[in-house]
């Protein structure tokens, strides 16, 4: 990555195969200038938690975050101000994941941000002091691995067909009618439905537009040409373009155009908007 127009760093590291259907990526960001930043958080389908030892960040009702936090399924985007130098890391779980190692119902705590304390007390604190240290990225995440691997230890996935309709969906770019995910679990609509809300926190037919816009996004990463927009657009399944405008403002607050124009993408889901 080019660091000459930023001074933000950026890893993205991916979890042992062994953790993949739990966890879908590290990213570890570092901000080593002491600036405000805006930033902004939108949905990407998945929850995760941000452990940090030296963040000073704050949402939109100028309330201070805590240092370490889960996030629930966001379905609309959240503008996140930081101040000053700071070092996080993000932990990227499958969308499942959290309800499957705290027994929560992932549709409670949609949109909600939770201390990671009231969760896990002070299990995050070696990792928050790590990162105080700047102890190097790799190595904490090999601790994050083994910390992962043992709360799974502990839990039993009772509904395993529910990942397999998950990644099903993954491999389809939301493309996927209901009746087709009927068809491919054995389930009614309903019941799929309802665990789907339980277990991720939003319905398949919500997810499915997630999937669909984060694919445009990925073809849009690769050819930048506004005139090339409508043909992308019907490649990722819109065919009205006022639609996906539409999809696209609801879930990231901006046009596909403006978000084009965007310098600073720190993730899929995740981007610096211009301080003013």
């Amino acid at each position: 990555m080019d660091h000459k127009k930023t001074e933000v760093i950026i890893m993205q590291i991916a979890p042992p195969k062994q953790l993949a259907c739990y966890i879908k990526h590290y990213i570890f960001l570092e901000n080593s200038k002491d600036t405000v930043k805006k930033l902004r958080l939108f949905a990407d389908g998945n929850t995760g938690l941000i452990i940090s030892s030296d963040i000073h960040m704050q949402d939109d009702s100028d309330q201070y975050l805590p240092l370490s936090f889960f996030y629930g399924q966001p379905t609309r985007y959240k503008n996140l101000t930081t101040k000053g130098t700071f070092s996080l890391l993000a932990v990227v779980f499958q969308p499942y994941f959290f309800n499957l190692l705290f027994d929560v119902s992932a549709k409670e705590i949609k949109n909600e941000i939770l201390s990671a304390s009231d969760i896990v007390k002070e299990q995050l604190m070696p990792f928050q002091e790590s990162l105080y240290k700047k102890e190097d990225p790799q190595s904490i995440i090999m601790a994050l691995n083994a910390y992962f691997f043992q709360l799974i230890s502990k839990k039993r996935n009772q509904d395993s067909w529910l990942i397999q309709a998950q990644q099903y969906m993954l491999q389809n770019k939301g493309a996927l009618s209901l009746k087709e995910l009927e068809h491919f679990t054995g389930y009614s609509e309903r019941h799929i439905e309802r665990k789907f809300e339980d277990h991720i926190g939003i319905s398949p037919k919500k997810y499915n537009t997630i999937l669909r816009l984060h694919h445009f996004l990925s073809l849009m990463k690769n050819n930048t040409d506004y005139q090339t927009m409508t043909g992308i657009s019907y490649e990722a399944g819109y065919f009205d373009q006022s639609h996906l405008i539409r999809e696209f403002k609801n879930t990231i607050g901006l046009t596909p155009n403006q978000y084009l124009k965007t310098e600073n993408k720190l993730a899929v889901n995740f981007i610096e908007l211009p301080y003013h």
